[in-house]
């Protein structure tokens, strides 16, 4: 197993994208630390998951939250920052506090967290930092303003830190998913063609992980795009 002695840290890991990523991870030998708001959908950890409830989003405790995640798990070697929201509308419909909640999540905890843990990949020489990103980030879309703002600037943080961290050993790349069957669409108005050329599936991501993890030191993956077949989006008729 070629990720038998690393330690893999994933958020957004109790459901969807994150958990198909864990539980790969956890496949292939890694310790995996993930992070969610909420474990309850996953009453019974296996082995090598460490779970650890905490909200992203609230960004006034988090520093201090994530040094101490770092003083205790100094040997983590890889970042997958999957947590993410998804809201979508004309600007004007937005809030500021919806906007800043939305940009909170999707961008500013990532940076955050990645902050927190790039000194010790420094130090080691090593390490891979892998942020979830979305078809989003390539093209602005009607309605999306907000969202795609975000992820576009997910994608600049991406392609910076590639820039700035491989003369030290660590190397940094962005996954744009497209359409994912996943709970992401609930509370939208859109989802997905219901067949199976209309979306890709959480474990199809966690392949993508699992390669850019386990590629020779040498050689990064800059950016991993992927796509349904045949992109078909079908809306849900408005609720009484």
């Amino acid at each position: 197993m070629k990720l038998r002695h690393r330690k893999i840290l994933v958020t957004g890991a109790s459901r969807g994208i994150g958990r198909a990523i864990s539980e790969r991870l956890l496949r292939e030998g890694a310790a995996v630390l993930g992070i969610a708001r909420d474990f309850s959908s996953w009453p019974r950890p296996p082995e090598g998951f460490s779970p650890l409830e905490l909200d992203l989003a609230q960004l006034d405790g988090l520093p201090g939250r994530l040094k101490a995640i770092t003083a205790e798990h100094p040997d983590i070697s890889g970042l997958v920052c999957n947590a993410g929201h998804g809201r979508f509308g004309s600007l004007e419909e937005f809030s500021p506090r919806q906007i800043r909640d939305l940009i909170d999540l999707n961008l500013t905890s990532q940076i955050l967290l990645t902050r927190e843990f790039l000194p010790a990949m420094k130090s080691r020489g090593n390490g891979d930092l892998i942020f979830i990103g979305s078809e989003a980030a390539l093209s602005g879309r009607r309605r999306g303003a907000v969202y795609c703002a975000a992820k576009f600037a997910l994608r600049g943080l991406a392609q910076s830190l590639r820039e700035e961290c491989s003369g030290a050993g660590i190397r940094s790349c962005i996954i744009n998913p497209g359409m994912v069957k996943t709970g992401f669409f609930d509370k939208l108005p859109f989802e997905p063609g219901e067949s199976g050329e209309n979306y890709i599936l959480p474990e199809d991501i966690a392949e993508a992980v699992l390669g850019v993890l386990c590629a020779r030191p040498g050689t990064c993956f800059d950016e991993i795009n992927l796509s349904p077949l045949k992109k078909v989006v079908q809306f849900r008729p408005p609720s009484d």
